[in-house]
């Protein structure tokens, strides 16, 4: 049992578990396996292995691939100020359009909806043909869907219709960025990468009422929409041009992060990483080098081949079984951990946006677009900090842990960052609940200050779960983002639904109590995640859910 993690007797070598090599160096002088890779400076066990071919991402200059991971955190921050986009206009729109709140509010709630259904569709694309060309396309859409919108004029159910395609068009950057966050990079690598990708996907949402607010103070809404078209067009031909397919299959003797053969006593010798299988893999005397030369790694980067939206099929199997695929996973504990500790608390950010505006654009405060979207100023700053936070935690509590381990790594190890959650989430809700019923006697400060907590909780949730996914299950990293889409809109946009009238009904101390407190319930559910986790990776590797109902 290490550090709490049980430990498992079915398998020699369970997914994910990998060593204290993966993440920290070697000891200076210590015996080098001439079958393993290292990094270029030969002190670190690559997990997973690269293979010999140009193509694979991970034989790319360090600088190529975070230029790639850089263009796709840009367009994910503009694409993720598509949901909270009418977060500060909602008086301004109920008057615009002659609505309702409720109305309003299922402008963001059709929006989520055009995520969660498309997610579906384009997962089981990526999975067939790779993520390139839906990075194109989810960008060509949001640039159409941002300018019908804003040309909607007074016509309700055409913005309606745009909101739905803009969350189609987001879906691809909600889906699959932090997936090839774990394909461009090792497993030592991913944390920051991972930290900053989620940072992208969240930080940007929580910016955007501060500026739209103004924005349609001084321009008017419909400008909100223009300039997303604006600058999306902008971004299109750095992704044809930057953005090369991040999807390789690579042989599976490569995949040591998810090898089910490895023997557990070779551990400390840096030898389990190829298992019994590296005879055929290459010998070299300088093997030990990871990176292709700069002339091998980068001719072919702006090749025809790379420059079109598709490179050839990335699997044999049929694109409607590889639809069905994510189903079956809502009952596999680690993805379903996973749904719940990332998307109840973006719903929960979801009602708060909902109630924000009712709060203070009503008495006592009586606040104008402009200052309601300045109220997303603490949500922003508790974003950074929550990256900061994860950042500064992710690989160095699994490096401290991984060394107390006797240098055996857990993907469990991630978990960490719920603790954090727990403390900031948790106690953001419960504090937002009590200060924004009570506006006469805590003013706008306090629901901001325990807004940006939650926020902060909600970064440092969605930074562990994505970062477990990707440890602990990379073969189905893709399904289990899928997943993750899915329930976090399908759940928000529920609550887009009922969520003003429920607040309008209980009353909103009594609310947050509630969900403040089945917030506490989903954290502590870690601890089981903890514990059992390495057993659930290794009866999932034996009784492989997929296989069983022939979806693999």
């Amino acid at each position: 049992m290490g550090l709490g993690v049980l430990n498992d007797t079915k398998l020699q070598h369970v997914p994910g578990t990998a060593t204290l090599a993966d993440f920290d160096q070697i000891a200076a002088g210590a015996p080098r396996d001439g079958n393993v890779k290292y990094s270029k400076d030969g002190t670190t066990i690559l997990v997973p292995q690269p293979s010999d071919d140009p193509r694979d991402p991970l034989n790319w200059p360090l600088w190529r691939r975070d230029l790639t991971t850089g263009i796709l955190c840009l367009l994910s921050v503009i694409a993720s100020t598509l949901s909270p986009l009418l977060a500060a206009n909602t008086l301004t729109l109920t008057l615009y359009f002659k609505r309702s709140f409720t109305d309003i509010a299922l402008l963001t709630g059709y929006h989520l909806l055009g995520v969660g259904v498309a997610g579906f569709i384009f997962v089981a694309s990526a999975r067939v043909w790779g993520k390139r060309h839906l990075y194109i396309l989810g960008t060509v859409i949001i640039m159409i869907s941002s300018a019908w919108g804003g040309g909607s004029n007074h016509n309700y159910r055409s913005l309606l219709a745009a909101r739905f395609f803009q969350g189609v068009g987001l879906a691809p950057f909600e889906a699959l960025v932090n997936a090839s966050v774990g394909d461009l990079y090792f497993v030592h690598e991913r944390g920051k990468r991972m930290a900053l990708s989620n940072l992208s996907l969240f930080g940007g949402a929580f910016f955007t009422p501060v500026i739209v607010g103004k924005l349609t103070s001084t321009l008017g809404w419909q400008w909100s929409f223009y300039l997303l078209a604006i600058f999306t067009a902008a971004m299109l031909p750095l992704v044809i041009l930057f953005v090369p397919e991040t999807t390789f299959v690579r042989d599976q003797r490569l995949n040591t992060d998810t090898a089910t053969t490895c023997d557990n006593k070779h551990y400390k010798s840096g030898n389990e990483m190829l298992g019994s299988g590296t005879s055929s893999l290459d010998k070299r005397p300088d093997s030990g080098s990871r990176e292709l030369t700069h002339t091998q790694a980068q001719h072919k980067f702006f090749s025809r081949e790379n420059l079109m939206p598709f490179n050839g099929r990335k699997t044999d199997e049929p694109f409607f079984k590889l639809l069905l695929r994510p189903f079956p996973l809502f009952f596999h504990p680690g993805i379903l951990w996973a749904c719940l500790i990332q998307g109840t608390l973006i719903g929960w950010t979801v009602l708060i946006g909902i109630v924000l505006a009712a709060i203070m654009l009503g008495p006592p405060l009586f606040f104008n677009e402009v200052q309601t979207g300045y109220m997303y100023t603490g949500a922003f700053i508790g974003a950074l900090l929550g990256f900061i936070i994860a950042g500064l935690l992710s690989d160095s509590s699994a490096k401290f842990m991984t060394k107390r381990n006797g240098g055996i790594y857990e993907p469990e190890f991630r978990l960490i960052l719920v603790i954090p959650q727990l403390i900031f989430g948790c106690a953001g809700l419960y504090g937002f609940g009590i200060t924004s019923n009570n506006t006469y006697r805590y003013g706008w400060f306090w629901p901001d200050f325990f807004f940006a907590l939650e926020v902060m909780g909600m970064v440092l949730g969605a930074v562990s779960s994505a970062l477990y996914i990707v440890d602990a299950h990379r073969d189905i990293a893709v399904e289990g983002f899928t997943c993750l889409l899915v329930f976090k809109n399908i759940f928000s946009f529920g609550l887009t639904f009922s969520g003003y009238n429920w607040l309008v009904k209980a009353g909103i101390r009594p609310v947050f109590t509630a969900i403040s407190s089945v917030q506490v319930v989903i954290c502590c559910l870690t601890v089981l995640m903890y514990v059992f986790g390495k057993k659930n990776r290794s009866f999932f590797a034996r009784h492989d859910i997929l296989k069983m109902l022939n979806l693999r």
